[in-house]
């Protein structure tokens, strides 16, 4: 199938054949004709799948017709990241260069001059994160009543935010009769709510099992002695495993920070991004990692979603995420349109119900690499032994009748000598290490 026989336009199918692409992806394939038959949708595929193309082409068509006015977008899309806001934005501006649409980009981080004028002169597309929007909303800055297609993205990582409670707000602004896509890489029971809450009989499309991995992709757990060695292990790897380049994922801002300088020192080409960072601080990063200024991305899970680099070669997940379906995003920032990556996740012991948790929702063992050996594949579980049945030419031995014990043993006089005094366990009462019983040295009790 052709990017032709989907049912886009000329002057989209123009501007989609000179970025240089002819084929859809499978959830593209399925989606754009629903989606101009205006149909609701609920899209379940892993990262890397072309999500993003999958509405945004459509919405261009469908949005090609008809007239903006002020403070009444004609659609919204809503976004858990600054980053990814900024992302569809790009891909807007990219396909929609043959048509007559204004876009609008509501993020925190920057001033609100800007888009409030850009709202007053009418936007057929706003692209925002939840906070921003209400915040704008609730300044009496913006209309909903004119929005006719609304989409969710990256639902589940909305989820993760806490911005649940604010698209059903949001939700609840938006004229009953709209179209509304709703985009998620895992849908987790109370995604699942929210869409039979606010979808009409939606198609449900879904290209790959929730919470799976790209198959393109080569996944490893590499055993570290303890957390103090993993630094030293991530340095071995950076230099040996041919790194083109990578991300590094960190479960705490502190630890990005530090990892990064600590990189750094060590000769390595070497960005950060993470929450604590002002947004034009990490456009300028990320930009940096783009143009090959850096070759090494160290970042928080603000980075884990939906960030499309091209060429990424390596993903390390320095820290095993805590939540599992964070590891999926991760490693999706590699082995992206159809091109091979690595993935490797340091396991120090404490990390090992985490890495259990990953392999549970993945559905397999991550198999095990070893600085310096390399890889080794995961062991399946042997089945239990079955009992051996004894040897018909050797009869079966007797049981052995109990004896007494030693201390109850007559002596050779015939006499029995005292039973000894029951030992006190220590409870929970005793001070610890305390002995209860005679004390070595004394009474003819030898020191041991």
């Amino acid at each position: 199938m052709k990017f032709a026989d989907i049912g886009l336009s000329d002057e989209l199918l123009s501007a989609v054949t000179a970025k240089g692409y002819d084929t859809p992806t499978a959830i593209q394939a399925q989606a754009i004709p629903s989606v101009l038959m205006m149909k609701d949708i609920i899209g379940v595929a892993q990262t890397g799948t072309g999500k993003t193309a999958s509405f945004v082409l459509p919405m261009i068509d469908i949005l090609a017709h008809g007239r903006r006015r002020a403070m009444m977008p004609r659609s919204l899309i809503l976004e858990p990241t600054r980053e990814l806001a900024a992302q569809v934005a790009d891909e807007f501006a990219l396909y929609g260069v043959n048509h007559d649409l204004k876009m609008a980009l509501l993020i925190g981080g920057v001033q609100m001059g800007d888009q409030v004028k850009a709202l007053n002169e009418g936007v057929d597309v706003l692209i925002a994160t939840p906070g921003r929007l209400m915040d704008l909303f609730e300044r009496g800055k913006i209309l909903l009543t004119g929005c006719d297609l609304l989409v969710i993205d990256e639902a589940d990582r909305m989820l993760d935010m806490g911005f649940i409670p604010d698209i059903e707000t949001i939700c609840s602004k938006l004229p009953a009769n709209r179209q509304t896509l709703l985009f998620s890489a895992t849908m987790p029971p109370p995604i699942k709510k929210l869409a039979d809450k606010f979808l009409t009989n939606p198609k449900y499309i879904e290209v790959a099992r929730p919470a799976s991995t790209n198959t393109q992709i080569v996944q490893f757990k590499v055993p570290v002695a303890s957390s103090r060695g993993k630094r030293e292990v991530l340095r071995e790897l950076l230099r040996t495993d041919d790194v083109k380049t990578a991300m590094i994922f960190c479960n705490r801002k502190t630890t990005v920070r530090d990892l990064a300088k600590s990189l750094k020192q060590n000769g390595f080409s070497v960005g950060e991004i993470h929450g604590d960072m002002e947004q034009p601080a990490r456009i300028a990063e990320l930009e940096r990692f783009k143009n090959g200024t850096i070759n090494i991305l160290c970042c928080s899970d603000v980075a884990a979603r939906g960030l499309d680099v091209k060429g990424v070669s390596h993903v390390f997940n320095f820290d095993t995420p805590w939540h599992p379906d964070d590891y999926v995003h991760r490693v999706g920032r590699t082995g992206r349109a159809g091109a091979t990556g690595r993935a490797f996740t340091l396991i120090a012991p404490e990390d090992q119900e985490a890495i259990e948790n990953v392999e549970k929702l993945t559905g397999g063992k991550l198999a095990v690499f070893e600085v310096g050996k390399g890889a080794k594949e995961p062991r399946e579980d042997k089945a239990p032994r079955e009992d051996k049945a004894p040897r018909e030419d050797k009869p079966a031995r007797e049981p052995r009748e109990e004896r007494a014990p030693r201390a109850e043993r007559p002596k050779r006089d015939g006499t029995k000598p005292p039973k000894a005094a029951p030992r006190r366990d220590v409870d929970e009462g005793d001070e610890a290490g305390a002995w209860n019983g005679p004390v070595p040295g004394f009474l003819g009790v030898s020191a041991l």
